[in-house]
């Protein structure tokens, strides 16, 4: 059984950083996809970056240059580093890991996935 778990998140002003951790087990799948999505009140699931095993990454237009996805296959992690965070940033954020290699077009889809975490709270105040 699949299992993600989430954290690093929290707290932080504009302009600021944070990195998100994503602890994978039960995963054991030679070619695969994973992504970070978010999700703010009152709005749809958005893919915001998304890497596959050999390491290709696709990144959303609103993160690009801001955002680094990038995992550590050793520890069956991956991450999230965000700089330059802005209050529109706001939001849930989950991990999502998907069997083989997607599509690089269907990456950031929610319907990629079929296995989720349980979210981290990010919170960027101006």
């Amino acid at each position: 059984q699949v299992q993600l778990v989430e954290s690093g998140g929290g707290s932080v002003q504009a302009g600021g950083s944070l990195r998100l951790s994503c602890a994978a087990s039960g995963y054991t799948y030679n070619k695969y996809t994973m992504g970070w999505f978010r999700q703010a009140p009152g709005k749809e699931r958005e893919g915001v970056a998304s890497i596959d095993d050999a390491g290709t990454t696709v990144y959303a237009d609103s993160v690009k240059g801001r955002f680094t996805i990038s995992q550590d296959n050793g520890k069956n992690t991956l991450f999230l580093q965000m700089n330059s965070l802005k209050p529109e940033d706001t939001a849930i954020y989950y991990c999502a890991a998907g069997f083989g290699r997607r599509l690089l077009a269907a990456r950031l889809m929610t319907g990629a996935y079929s296995d989720w975490g349980q979210g981290t709270q990010v919170t960027v105040s101006s």
